[in-house]
């Protein structure tokens, strides 16, 4: 093999194009920027991989979001069970009291981009920035 050629077949661009935005949604611009805290090599930090590197990354990163996404709602369902309970006569629309609709959209307003986005990646909706 030869100075700076990589092991195996090249990932593909729709790979490269996930972990991209993986990266950026853990918080780096680019792959240049992720370089240090990631741990890539100068190839890797110009944004070639191999397919086994690229899926690896991906599986890593998709690992440390839905861990993020469950300490959240661990967090968030701490919280709800320390709310008072509902008096029995309070109206119901689809099976939720006005009061609890209104506490799920204040969630909802005070939540950061970033988690809301996870959160609907994480139910299986795609979610693209407006232009």
């Amino acid at each position: 093999m030869a100075f700076g050629q990589s092991a195996g077949p090249a990932a593909s661009n729709r790979q490269v194009t996930e972990l991209l935005e993986l990266l950026q949604n853990a918080g780096h611009a680019d792959f240049k920027d992720a370089r240090g805290p990631m741990g890539f090599n100068q190839r890797q930090a110009a944004g070639r991989f191999t397919a086994d590197e690229a899926q690896e990354l991906i599986d890593q990163l998709q690992q440390a979001e839905f861990e993020a996404d469950q300490q959240a709602e661990a967090k968030g369902s701490l919280e709800r069970k320390q709310k008072p309970k509902q008096a029995d006569g309070a109206p119901k629309r689809n099976g939720v009291t006005d009061e609890e609709r209104a506490a799920m959209e204040r969630a909802v307003r005070s939540a950061s981009t970033k988690s809301l986005v996870l959160e609907v990646r994480r139910r299986g909706w795609i979610v693209t920035k407006p232009k």
